[in-house]
C-alpha cells in the first residue's frame, strides 16, 4: 500500500493527548476530519490512528486521536510524518495535480530532456526542483514556464528563458 505524507508532528499540546502538526495538504479539512485513518511513522513502523477532533491554533492543527487522550501515550510522536493512504485521497479536477504526482517526472524544454523532478516545494511561490545531469534548477510552476503535463507518462514540458540552464 502507498502512502502520502500530509503533515509532521512538531509537538503535543496540553495534557489530553492534542498534538501540534504542521500540515502539508491543501485539504485539511478532509484529512483531518474526525473519522479519517491516518498513519505515523513511529519506531514501530507506520502506526494506524483514527482522528478523535480537530482545531486549528497559531498556524497549526491540534489533532487528538482515539483512544489516545493522555499526554502519555502520544509523546512518543514527536518529531515524525503524518501519512494517508494513497486509496484514501480524492480526484482533483482537470489541469490539477498532486505533488506526489510530479515528484520523478522526466522534464524536457522543446523536447530536450532537461532532468527530474526530485521535489516540489510551496511557500509564497510552487516550485519544481529539477535535477539536471549535473546539477539542480529550481522552476517556477506557473503557467509561463510549465506548458504540458501528462502524469501517465510521467512527463512535464516546460518552456526556459535564457538563464536557467
Amino acid at each position: 500500500m502507498e502512502y502520502i505524507k500530509i503533515g509532521k508532528v512538531v509537538n503535543t499540546f496540553g495534557l489530553k493527548g492534542e498534538l501540534k502538526i504542521e500540515s502539508y495538504t491543501d485539504f485539511p479539512e478532509e484529512r483531518f476530519a474526525k473519522g479519517q485513518i491516518l498513519h505515523i511513522d513511529s519506531e514501530k513502523g507506520l502506526q494506524p490512528v483514527t482522528v478523535l477532533r480537530k482545531r486549528e491554533h497559531k498556524g497549526f492543527l491540534l489533532v487528538t486521536f482515539k483512544d489516545m487522550e493522555d499526554i502519555n501515550l502520544v509523546e512518543q510522536f514527536k518529531g515524525y510524518l503524518v501519512y494517508i493512504s494513497k486509496d484514501r485521497i480524492h480526484e482533483l479536477p482537470a489541469g490539477q495535480y498532486y505533488f506526489f504526482q510530479l515528484k520523478g517526472c522526466s522534464v524536457y524544454d522543446q523536447n530536450h530532456f532537461i532532468g527530474t523532478v526530485e521535489n516540489v516545494e510551496s511557500g509564497y511561490q510552487t516550485i519544481l526542483r529539477i535535477q539536471t545531469q549535473d546539477k539542480e534548477i529550481l522552476v517556477p510552476y506557473v503557467d509561463a514556464f510549465v506548458k504540458n503535463i501528462d502524469v501517465t507518462a510521467k512527463r512535464i514540458d516546460v518552456n526556459l528563458i535564457e538563464g536557467f540552464l
